[in-house]
Formats: structure tokens, C-alpha cells, sequence
């Protein structure tokens, strides 16, 4: 279940992938394929997928246990060579690991 919470000890990679509109439902479709990947390996906690309205960009919020325990997923050997149409698909993919400042629930 997603926490997002100042003290959860979680870190948190935020992905912003930018596509074609026309190529948007192919992305998000292997990006579904790598998450289900994701979600059996060590440290995983979750990971939601969001799509923009223009079909320009899809954001990957994803959290893990520890940042050294994501690193080892996303350089495990299955992962790099599983799904290479993503590369074709996607002209920019921009990570970044962020860290929880402040959240506030109604």
C-alpha cells in the first residue's frame, strides 16, 4: 500500500516518461508489465502509474524499502533485458529518488 508519510523510512523514485500521444497506451501497457516484474522483488513496497490527458507523459511513483534495494531491481538482469520495445517507445525518461516533506489528507 503506498505511504506517503514525512517519517515512513520509505524512498520514493518518481519516473516522468515522455512518449508520442499515439504511443502512450503501449508504454503504460508495458510499464503495467515492469511493475508486476517490480513487485516480486526485494524492498518493494508499491508503485502507481499515472497517464497525462494530452497522452504526452506517464509518471511511475514507485517506494522501496531502501534505495539499495531498488538499484539491485532495476540493474537485475531480467529487468534490463525483458523489455526492450519500452527504449523504441519513449523519447525521455527522467528518475529522480525524492524524499517526503510534507503530505496532508482531508
Amino acid at each position: 500500500m503506498t505511504n506517503i508519510d514525512q517519517n515512513a523510512g520509505i524512498v520514493t523514485q518518481i519516473t516522468t516518461v515522455k512518449m508520442t500521444p499515439e504511443n502512450q497506451d503501449e508504454v503504460l501497457a508495458l510499464m503495467q508489465e515492469r511493475a508486476r516484474f517490480m513487485a516480486t522483488q526485494p524492498g518493494f513496497v508499491s508503485v502507481n502509474l499515472h497517464r497525462s490527458r494530452d497522452g504526452s507523459h506517464v509518471v511511475n511513483y514507485l517506494q522501496w524499502t531502501n534505495p539499495d534495494k531498488l538499484a539491485a531491481a532495476h540493474h537485475s538482469p531480467e529487468f534490463r533485458k525483458r523489455w526492450p520495445r519500452f527504449g523504441e517507445l519513449v523519447q525521455d525518461v527522467e528518475p529522480g529518488l525524492y524524499d517526503v516533506v510534507h503530505s496532508k489528507v482531508a
